[in-house]
């Protein structure tokens, strides 16, 4: 369309998940409850790994960051959200949609990315253990790092910059609880084929590539517990990846049924349930998986009680 005919919006406005009133108390404690207990239980799980001599390892130190992602991007949506249930006015500029939806767009590539990053460090844990301090140095943990936050950022730069320069010339109602792709793609009268290629591209790319990343690295664990002697030892080597394997297959299976489904079977309704599932479930499930199922966890915990009972 023509740029001279597009008049920019200066504001969106975010429907939300619900207009039944019998229903928006009820939506309210519910995902009020859950935002607070994503608080508590992520800064709680960063608190404790970096207070905790016993948690300075590669794997918690990835582990916070996890949490930190967590709430970045619930952060992000819950807020926002749970003004808008009763608010009459649920408007958003038109940059602070575009904020919104790069910093959620940052924070779900970094939690893909350092899925896989985990599932390398528990193989080099399990593979050799004996080197896995000097393979796992605090250097290399850092580039790392570094290297999952550029790929967030460059991802969500890209995607931000392609669908906010769009033309949107239709309504200014975002049929959803927060700023995401698909649902603004349907405001533009653009010709949104590029922004819809772009995004089964880079995502797909960054989907298949951490996917297959997780899937290689436990196939070389599978292969180095099956070379330990006793079957109490490989059930203890393999209980340290249970937790990643429950919180990966949450986490990826969500993404590729919201992002991957066939257009023919899109529903904004099926949209917002998966959205509510990994922008706020999953950050939720996330510290409670790792710390329910963790003995190293579970007894920095007992320290920190034992230590506040003593005072």
């Amino acid at each position: 369309m023509d740029k001279g005919n597009c008049s920019s919006l200066p504001e969106f406005v975010l429907l939300g998940i619900t207009n039944n009133r019998d229903m928006k108390v009820v939506v309210f404690t519910v995902f009020l409850t859950v935002y607070l207990v994503i608080l508590l239980t992520n800064i709680g799980m960063i608190i404790l790994i970096r207070t905790d001599l016993q948690l300075q390892t590669p794997m918690y130190c990835f582990l916070s960051h996890l949490s930190f992602s967590d709430l970045c991007y619930s952060s992000a949506v819950g807020p926002k959200m749970l003004m808008d249930i009763f608010t009459k006015d649920k408007t958003i500029p038109f940059v602070g949609c575009a904020l919104q939806f790069f910093f959620v767009c940052i924070f779900i590539d970094v939690e893909c990315v350092l899925l896989a990053v985990m599932a390398f460090d528990r193989y080099k844990a399990i593979s050799n253990p004996l080197m896995y301090a000097v393979e796992m140095s605090s250097r290399v943990c850092y580039q790392f790092l570094v290297g999952v936050y550029l790929v967030g950022m460059t991802d969500a730069l890209i995607h931000t910059t392609l669908t906010f320069r769009l033309c949107f010339c239709r309504s200014n109602e975002i049929d959803h609880f927060f700023c995401d792709i698909p649902p603004i793609l349907l405001l533009s009268c653009s010709d949104t084929q590029v922004n819809e290629l772009v995004i089964f591209t880079i995502f797909g790319f960054i989907e298949l590539s951490t996917i297959s990343g997780v899937l290689v690295s436990y196939c070389y664990i599978i292969l180095s517990v099956l070379k330990i002697g006793s079957a109490e030892g490989r059930v203890k080597a393999f209980s340290t990846c249970t937790s990643h394997l429950t919180a990966v297959a949450i986490f990826q299976g969500t993404l590729l049924f919201t992002y991957f489904q066939p257009s023919s079977s899109y529903s904004l309704d099926q949209d917002k349930l998966t959205s509510l599932f990994y922008t706020l479930v999953i950050p939720m499930l996330n510290p409670l998986i790792y710390s329910l199922r963790n003995k190293d966890v579970k007894k920095a915990l007992q320290k920190l009680r034992n230590k506040r009972w003593l005072k």
